[in-house]
């Protein structure tokens, strides 16, 4: 009797769980898709002035595979980086002024931001700073970039056709992370898609949607949106500054554009489990609010939607119950079939979508993991930064 309730409870969850899988595949936003790329566009008659900001702090490593992409853009207008060395004490500043000797290209000043006051995280004072010279040059458009992203040489020529020919403030494409070891192809896709499942990308472009988000490592400003929104300033404590500068934008009446990159690429290697397993810790309690009630929920859905479908496939057959089987197969088939788009974006095996479980099993200890690191005070962290506040989140918010 008792193995036939357990049976049932399984059943009845499996059932809940395809239902949630239906639900999101045709009702969230068709967030499994990967067609949603940079708008047509067409040439404006008279390409505006950008400067480009790019907050680096210990990024000797990557610069080499990153910077001369940017100082290499084919860019009809006037364009000027603006590189701020972040503290770092591995050289980053010297190389980039060497790199930039050696490839010339765009004008790049390199400048040290200082120590950032209280209640600001370093990157935003970073790029505070960053911003601040760059508005003495009275650009009408503002590329946010990371140190680790590599452009194709077209890419802000794209980027700046697609905000004027759209009416966008803000066009951020999320970069094409690097997918070499095991590890990263186990974890980078999934993170990708995983983070289009909470912000379809379909959604942040429509009108009226009050669903809004970016990817820092690529986003070009309307320097007057920016202004209006009060960027960085307003998003001053924002550990995940790339979705609140979306959302300040969008607040503040702008139009917000989100896709998938072809010819923004990172080049930042995560070789180990552990490399990973930061990146994803390191601002996952943040992105709950550091809320409990929030944290509890998030690990029950994941563990509803995700581990439960391969679950109830184990019970089903080593119980002989068929509906437990059918229904958790079902669930884990339609799971599957969404990762496959995302696997193909990435260049991946497509016998990678089945074990999608085993990714969600391991970005929900990630999640858990990041809540015990905020209660030992450590918090989230940029290259080596670590900022604990409790109150930034509900700012943000």
């Amino acid at each position: 009797m008792g193995q036939t309730a357990h049976v049932s409870a399984v059943v009845w969850s499996a059932a809940v769980s395809l239902a949630a899988w239906l639900w999101l595949l045709l009702f969230q936003g068709w967030f499994w898709r990967t067609d949603v790329r940079l708008p047509a566009s067409r040439d404006p008659d008279g390409w505006p002035d950008v400067c480009v900001v790019v907050p680096a702090r210990d990024e000797a490593a990557v610069l080499p595979a990153s910077l001369p992409s940017l100082l290499a853009q084919d860019y009809p207008g006037r364009a000027e980086v603006f590189l701020v060395d972040d503290g770092s004490t591995d050289g980053t500043g010297d190389l980039a002024r060497e790199l930039a000797r050696r490839q010339g290209g765009l004008p790049l000043t390199v400048v040290p931001p200082g120590e950032p006051p209280a209640g600001w995280t370093g990157k935003l004072w970073a790029v505070r700073h960053g911003m601040e010279l760059a508005r003495a040059r009275d650009p009408e458009y503002l590329l946010l970039t990371d140190a680790d992203i590599a452009h194709a040489p077209d890419s802000l020529r794209r980027l700046v056709a697609a905000a004027g020919t759209g009416g966008f403030d803000l066009v951020s494409q999320m970069a094409r992370l690097r997918v070499e070891s095991l590890w990263e192809r186990l974890v980078v896709p999934a993170f990708v898609y995983f983070f289009a499942q909470l912000y379809p990308f379909r959604r942040i472009s429509r009108p009226g949607s009050r669903t809004a988000a970016a990817a820092g490592g690529c986003v070009l400003l309307r320097a007057d949106a920016a202004a209006r929104a009060r960027i960085p300033d307003a998003v001053r404590h924002a550990v995940i500054d790339d979705v609140a500068v979306a959302r300040a934008v969008k607040r503040s009446g702008g139009r917000v554009w989100l896709g998938l990159a072809d010819g923004v690429d990172s080049v930042r290697p995560y070789p180990r489990l552990g490399d990973l397993w930061r990146m994803v810790s390191r601002s996952a309690y943040a992105q709950l609010r550091h809320s409990p009630p929030l944290l509890a929920g998030t690990v029950a859905g994941l563990a509803l939607v995700y581990l439960v479908p391969p679950a109830a496939v184990a019970v089903g057959a080593a119980a002989g119950s068929p509906p437990c089987v059918l229904l958790g197969a079902a669930a884990w088939l339609v799971m599957a079939g969404t990762y496959v788009p995302m696997l193909r974006y990435y260049r991946q095996p497509l016998w990678l979508a089945p074990l999608l479980p085993v990714t969600a099993f391991l970005y929900l200890l990630m999640t858990v993991d990041s809540a015990v690191q905020h209660r030992r005070g450590r918090g989230a962290a940029w290259k080596g930064r670590t900022y604990a506040r409790p109150e930034a989140a509900a700012e943000e918010a």
